[in-house]
């Protein structure tokens, strides 16, 4: 008969479980602190991904190793890891697009909405129950983006960079849609994640190559390769690490809910590091995104999809 772990122990337990999920929606939104430096030394976009994604692969590898997993799927699985390669390479690219039109807190903080797409279209294509709090959410979160379309000097931000970073979302919520839908869904998430990342940089190869750009490029910096390592093992490693102690540890729900820090780390560091601005009106768009995202979590049935894979987007601003 198992004896009960004494309360202090449990509750020391959970808030080793609640700092793991902080962590890894905070590790997150440390993207742009590493990918502004390689874009200021004139590395594209495509650029950054591919040794990004080259860099995390042997990262992810050693931890599918360390955890006893397996690289073993079948002909089947591996047809549909292609393509949820594609999703996920498309999705960087439509969101380090919406980052020429606006400030990363803002575009990180429309991608935060992809939970509420995950909804709809789990309503929609699978006919799942859809509630009237889901529903409101939806007019929540629609009205924190309307607020957010305008920009601290008073113009109106690019409904061109908008769509970019809705269409990114989209994107990612049917990549999340798809793996617990697909067969799968009995794959371990990291391995998952690990051929997601290796079909997903051959597109990032083919425009380098299309575009005349070399694979590996001349860095005259060595702190420049430090940047890359840093997106490989941060954003990645790191967050995907915590992210799946802090599951086992609280559980799903509040691991999901803890992704709001990711957001919100992203606009400290755009505000912090990047010189961008914050105003009240913005602020409130923020909160209000965050608020209906964290409502639709709450609600059944949605949570276990979401925390079945990490984002693996990284940021750039212009």
């Amino acid at each position: 008969m198992k004896t009960a772990r004494p309360l202090t122990e449990r509750n020391t337990g959970r808030l080793k479980g609640y700092l793991l999920g902080i962590i890894a929606a905070a590790s997150y939104g440390t993207n742009p602190l590493f990918a502004l430096p390689l874009y200021q030394a004139g590395m594209s976009p495509d650029g950054v991904l591919f040794l990004r994604y080259m860099m995390a692969l042997p990262v992810l590898a050693l931890m599918i190793v360390l955890r006893g997993q397996t690289f073993r799927i079948t002909w089947r699985q591996c047809l549909i890891l292609v393509i949820m390669g594609m999703l996920v390479a498309v999705s960087s690219l439509t969101l380090f697009c919406s980052y020429n039109y606006m400030d990363v807190g803002i575009a990180s903080t429309i991608l935060f909405v992809y939970p509420i797409m995950v909804a709809v279209i789990m309503a929609a294509v699978f006919h799942e129950h859809i509630s009237p709090v889901t529903i409101l959410c939806i007019g929540i979160a629609t009205a924190g983006i309307a607020m957010l379309m305008k920009a601290p000097d008073g113009s109106m931000v690019s409904l061109a960079g908008v769509v970019l970073a809705v269409l990114s979302a989209l994107t990612y919520a049917v990549y999340i849609v798809a793996v617990n839908k697909t067969s799968l869904v009995r794959v371990a998430t990291l391995t998952i994640t690990f051929y997601v990342l290796l079909f997903g940089v051959s597109l990032f190869a083919v425009r380098l190559q299309m575009a005349g750009e070399p694979l590996i490029p001349h860095l005259p910096d060595w702190r420049l390769w430090l940047c890359l390592g840093g997106l490989a093992i941060f954003p990645t490693a790191i967050s995907f690490a915590c992210t799946n102690g802090a599951i086992q540890t609280i559980g799903s729900t509040p691991t999901a809910i803890l992704g709001a820090f990711e957001p919100v780390t992203a606009v400290i560091i755009g505000i912090a590091v990047f010189g961008e601005t914050l105003t009240l009106r913005s602020l409130t768009g923020l909160v209000l995104i965050v608020m209906a995202v964290i409502l639709v979590i709450v609600g059944p049935g949605i949570h276990k999809p979401l925390v079945r894979v990490r984002r693996l987007f990284p940021r750039r601003r212009r």
